[in-house]
């Protein structure tokens, strides 16, 4: 692993070995081949969803249709050799569509369980916001528990376990918004811009041609190295001093912190819980080990500070009627809090 950052923030010795960081960087770029087969630029996303996944995390996509949400998440899943099921939501699907039920046998006069599709390794939850409270508390459950419970038994999910969700926010019809409070048990939530104009004329290109429908090239990984990616991810060094920089960010964003933003308030009436800090470490230690390093430095922690923190700040009725976007708050957040 390199060992280009501050001394000061790295361990005496490495807690990866060089033939562990060899695999990592083998394994993470065979998923980046396959994801760049399909997707066109959006750099950061396919870092997101790799970093999520590493991290034992769930993402939430939102952008406006057409900005390749979906096809991002399949092509994740088609990076990792382990099982996949998309579930598309609507207004009537119902919680045991997504975790399962038991069926009566007439025959035996005994009960069977069926599994629901939530019962997989990667699971694309399709426009989220479509489903209704009750389906959507159902399946946040299962994310944060990591099981199901039917008929009072519990049924643990398969590991790994990740759950991609999309949702779109320009139509309001037909559709729940997600509550701040079930937001927060996403890892991260990117949203997506639109592509650049190269990028879409090569997207146009690759149409043209029908290389976007060819048959994705090169082998995916397994479970067991993404198990192997996992366990790594937490072994990346987190010094005291990063610790300390995360938690004065999260209780910044509360209102306090080492430099208190003045009238900060005024725009946020929630700060980020604990599981922001936490967030931002576990994204860190994915984003250090793709950056080939064995140790976080600051540079990790701002890497993906929006996609982290803009679902945990509530704003204020004064920020949304002025347009305060979250992005802007979680820099000013920044700004004000002294790197390490």
């Amino acid at each position: 692993m390199t060992t280009a950052a501050p001394s000061r923030l790295a361990p005496r010795t490495s807690p990866i070995s060089f033939d562990e960081g060899q695999r990592a960087t083998d394994l993470l770029g065979r998923m980046v081949r396959v994801f760049d087969q399909r997707i066109v630029g959006q750099e950061a996303l396919r870092t997101a969803l790799i970093s999520s996944l590493v991290a034992g995390g769930h993402v939430l996509l939102e952008s406006v249709p057409g900005l390749a949400k979906t096809t991002a998440a399949e092509t994740l899943a088609a990076s990792v050799g382990g099982k996949f099921h998309r579930i598309q939501c609507t207004p009537d699907l119902m919680p045991n569509d997504i975790v399962g039920t038991q069926i009566y046998n007439y025959g035996t006069g005994e009960f069977s369980t069926q599994l629901g599709p939530v019962h997989a390794n990667l699971v694309l939850l399709d426009e989220i916001n479509r489903s209704s409270a009750k389906t959507q508390a159902a399946m946040l459950e299962a994310m944060q528990e990591r099981q199901t419970s039917i008929g009072g038994t519990n049924y643990p999910l398969p590991k790994p376990f990740m759950v991609m969700a999309t949702q779109n926010p320009i139509e309001e019809e037909g559709t729940y918004v997600l509550p701040e409070a079930q937001m927060d048990r996403f890892l991260m939530k990117e949203v997506l811009s639109y592509p650049s104009p190269e990028n879409e004329v090569t997207i146009l290109d690759r149409i043209y041609t029908g290389s976007m429908e060819a048959p994705l090239t090169g082998s995916p990984i397994t479970l067991e190295d993404v198990s192997f990616l996992q366990h790594l991810t937490t072994k990346v060094y987190v010094d005291t001093a990063i610790k300390q920089y995360i938690v004065a960010i999260i209780n910044t964003t509360r209102g306090g912190g080492p430099r208190p933003l003045p009238d900060f308030t005024k725009h946020v009436r929630v700060g980020s819980s604990p599981r922001g800090g936490i967030a931002l470490m576990r994204i860190a230690q994915a984003v250090a080990l793709q950056e080939g390093r064995s140790y976080v430095v600051p540079d990790d922690v701002k890497s993906f500070r929006h996609a982290i923190l803009r679902h945990r700040l509530v704003r204020t009725y004064d920020a949304l009627a002025n347009n305060v976007a979250p992005e802007a708050l979680i820099d000013a957040i920044f700004a004000a809090v002294p790197s390490p």
